[in-house]
């Protein structure tokens, strides 16, 4: 199967991502990894890529869509894959449609993880990091005494980047450039929103109910 599964920041879809992969045997693609991984071979793109993210800057959509690209075509990806938060904004989704037509690949589901904001909001600036060790832990769901960290004693805190009024503008971000993409893929007949709230099997088996009817429609 070739599935493309985003989400909010927060949502869980790189732990999805990852469960899935493991149990359908297919490629986990997500957009950091190939990035630092063609930074780290120097690819061509690779290294065109790094002199962006050397300046802290964003790489260009076409170096990513590039970069992709030359992930999908290797081997592991042929027996299909997921496509872990991207395409984030139109023009990268109609940019991979272009590459899925120049390599003969076509996507058999869309999967948007839905949680309500504030409880993402709630999740991630419950989010506390061990100045010593680097552990993470949560304030909602992690035994945490005196901001102390369980495994090495060190004292927790909080990322700028989990601090409340960071994450709303990641929001503001996220909602406007993914409303198009949505709106794309289900035109497309080809998205589905899955519940993101639970416990991470529950939602996993919700996604693989999602998927399991997907297969059966093929087979059919």
């Amino acid at each position: 199967m070739r599935i493309i599964l985003f989400g909010p920041p927060g949502v869980g879809k790189g732990t999805q991502a990852k469960i899935l992969s493991n149990e359908l045997k297919i490629a986990h693609i997500a957009t950091g990894d190939i990035l630092r991984d063609a930074v780290a071979h120097k690819t061509e793109l690779g290294l065109k890529a790094k002199t962006f993210m050397d300046k802290g800057e964003l790489v260009p959509d076409d170096v990513v869509i590039g970069i992709i690209r030359d992930r999908l075509r290797e081997k592991d990806a042929a027996n299909g894959f997921i496509l872990d938060g991207f395409p984030r904004t139109l023009p990268q989704a109609e940019a991979l449609e272009s590459v899925f037509r120049k390599i003969g690949m076509k996507v058999d589901k869309v999967i948007s993880m839905e949680v309500d904001e504030e409880v993402l909001i709630n999740r991630l600036t419950s989010r506390r990091v061990c100045g010593n060790c680097g552990s993470i832990f949560n304030l909602m769901t992690d035994k945490i005494i005196n901001l102390t960290c369980p495994k090495c004693g060190g004292e927790l805190f909080q990322r700028d980047d989990d601090k409340r009024e960071t994450i709303e503008k990641r929001f503001k971000v996220y909602q406007n450039q993914t409303k198009p993409v949505k709106d794309y893929y289900l035109q497309k007949d080809l998205l589905v929103e899955v519940d993101g709230i639970g416990d991470i099997n529950v939602v996993t088996g919700r996604l693989k109910n999602v998927l399991s009817t997907e297969r059966h429609a093929r087979a059919l």
